[in-house]
């Protein structure tokens, strides 16, 4: 099947959902402006601290408002970067005899540092919470566009989706940009795995951590975070190039101001009206998707871009996931699928020469608009600024810096992309190949049942994983508590497999964007709580997971299994947080629909 084949029947079964949407934001864009739909009062608390040229300008609507939507805070290094954007943004505007305000700011957790603790219980949930955030920000509908500031996991996607209920306003997001480069990744993995083994302490594998994650800016591996910026590139939401650009840099400041540009000439008070229902569509939602399987994305993703798209009347599948991997060839290897990190994927060419790579041979969706205009030939090419700080666009990035980091598509990393929809009577999940060797793609093996990450690890400790085995991580699903990431069983397993053990995870819950190279079949729908038949195995079931085949089974009769009863869910603690969103268990779809409860 051809993206263009598959673009067409995204877009027949989302025929009324889309239009349902579009007639929303037809409603909104010809409702009278703001001038004349505000009160007085409306307009007096909206300018009260404003300087006495807007508390007049404003409501007058003679400019341009910006309505900025930041989740910036100061723990977090791929955010801390914009505390200083807002001025930025609004002496920006002011030049062009425009404003811009703080709209609001949404929740920026980390789930670096939520890894394996608690609080990665709320880590799913808190994309929700941020595109409601974005909505309550948005509501004083006082603005001409939208400024979104936003680098990392859930809240990238919580931000579209918010947005996406202001469609009839031209959006555009604005990234701070990666770190610079600490230690190897794979130094830093394999300190991971000797801690897991007593070779070394707390107080050094703190000190190598540290070493990788050291300063402002985003984590340089390509996890979710980075898989976020490559596909608000895809999608057209952001500046052409703008993702990987260090913090701190004269292109990163002049980039930002760029942004605030563009945004102002795609208001309905430019001349370029380019409002963000007509940038994110089914054939840019594509697009998104093609990047993703072409750089080995995040598997995140597949659960976010199917929220991301509902929000726009869009109607995406696993199933089209998975038809456009088997089609898209994997032309980049980043950590975890590599060994270089998002700094030396950049210099080798970046996103921009992938483009070129991927439109030679009809990848890419051409018609679509975007913030740079139409098509994609802007994306092609990487931003620049000569010495009076003057910013363009150069030539078309044709060449291949580094062909161990970036692949052309006459001679891939591999001919099909990296991620296979796996399927069976334990139901259907997701599984990210791009770093997993092929002999590794296919493990048929007894079962070792947990219901915590905990219970895993004691067994690592106590040598009862030596063997050939499928770890079952159950009741790990949305509705159970939340679909923590398990990235912290990576250490572990990776360690059996190294001892020559075949071994994969399957579980309802989610991995890391940086999940790597042990087999792993996520997301599984139905999920334990919801009386998935992962909730009836017992310890020694054969389990089968073949990416080959995407085949995901347990080697048991229907009979057996029939008979069974249903394993009991652990219970779910209230501490940290995590009682007030036992409405949000409640109420979330399954993972197969996005694992929203919006």
């Amino acid at each position: 099947m051809t993206i263009k084949q598959i673009t067409e029947k995204i877009i027949e079964r989302s025929k009324e959902s889309r239009s349902e949407y579009l007639a929303m934001i037809a409603e909104m864009r010809d409702a009278p402006p703001a001038p004349d739909r505000l009160s007085c009062s409306n307009w007096a608390h909206v300018v009260a601290a404003e300087s006495e040229a807007d508390k007049k300008s404003i409501p007058a609507g003679e400019g341009a408002n910006i309505g900025i939507v930041t989740a910036y805070n100061d723990m977090l290094s791929a955010h801390q970067p914009f505390a200083n954007y807002p001025n930025i943004i609004k002496l920006t505007a002011r030049s062009k005899g425009a404003t811009a305000q703080v709209a609001g700011g949404v929740p920026a957790m980390c789930d670096g540092v939520t890894q394996g603790q608690p609080g990665m219980e709320l880590s799913l949930f808190s994309r929700d919470v941020i595109a409601m955030a974005t909505a309550v920000s948005l509501s004083h509908d006082v603005y001409d566009g939208i400024l979104c500031l936003g680098v990392c996991d859930k809240i990238v996607p919580g931000l579209v989706i918010g947005a996406l209920q202001f469609g009839h306003l031209p959006v555009m997001f604005v990234p701070a940009g990666p770190m610079p480069s600490g230690i190897p990744n794979k130094e830093k993995a394999l300190a991971r795995q000797k801690f897991a083994t007593g070779e070394i302490d707390k107080a050094k594998l703190l000190e190598t951590e540290s070493a990788s994650y050291h300063s402002a800016g985003t984590c340089t591996f390509y996890g979710t975070a980075n898989t976020n910026q490559t596909l608000m590139e895809a999608l057209g939401l952001q500046l052409a190039g703008t993702s990987f650009v260090n913090p701190g840099t004269l292109l990163r400041t002049e980039l930002t101001k760029e942004s605030v540009l563009r945004l102002l000439d795609q208001t309905q008070k430019g001349s370029s009206y380019t409002p963000l229902a007509e940038v994110v569509t089914e054939k840019s939602i594509v697009n998104a998707m093609v990047m993703m399987m072409a750089t080995g994305g995040s598997t995140n993703l597949t659960l976010h871009l199917i929220a991301m798209a509902a929000a726009a009347g869009i109607q995406i599948t696993w199933q089209d996931m998975d038809e456009i991997s088997r089609v898209t060839p994997l032309l980049a290897r980043v950590y975890p699928n590599g060994q270089a990190d998002v700094n030396h994927f950049e210099q080798a060419g970046g996103l921009a020469f992938l483009v070129n790579q991927l439109r030679t041979k009809g990848l890419l969706n051409e018609d679509v608009k975007n913030v740079m205009g139409e098509g994609l030939d802007a994306y092609g090419c990487k931003p620049q600024i000569d010495a009076d700080r003057n910013l363009s666009w150069g030539d078309p990035v044709t060449e291949n810096g580094d062909a161990e980091i970036l692949a052309t598509v006459d001679a891939p990393f591999a001919t099909e992309g990296g991620m296979r929809s796996v399927t069976g009577n334990l139901g259907t999940g997701v599984v990210k190949i791009s770093a997993v060797e092929e002999k590794y793609q296919v493990i048929e093996a007894p079962c070792k049942i947990f219901e915590t990450q905990e219970s895993l690890k004691v067994a690592f400790d106590n040598g009862e994983l030596e063997c050939d085995h499928i770890a079952v991580v159950r009741f790990q699903g949305p509705a159970a508590n939340g679909m923590p990431e398990l990235h912290k069983l990576t250490p572990y397993l990776g360690i059996l497999q190294d001892r020559g053990f075949n071994v994969a995870l399957v579980t309802d819950g989610r991995m890391s964007g940086a999940s790597g190279k042990v087999l792993t079949a996520m997301h599984v729908s139905p999920e334990a709580k919801h009386g998935g038949l992962l909730a009836k195995l017992v310890e020694g079931d054969v389990v089968r997971v073949n990416c080959k085949t995407n085949e995901l089974s347990a080697l048991v009769s229907e009979e057996e299994l029939e008979k069974r009863p249903m394993a009991t869910q652990p219970d779910v603690s209230n501490t940290l947080g995590r009682g007030l969103f036992a409405n949000m268990r409640a109420a979330v779809g399954v993972s197969t629909k996005g694992a929203s409860a919006i």
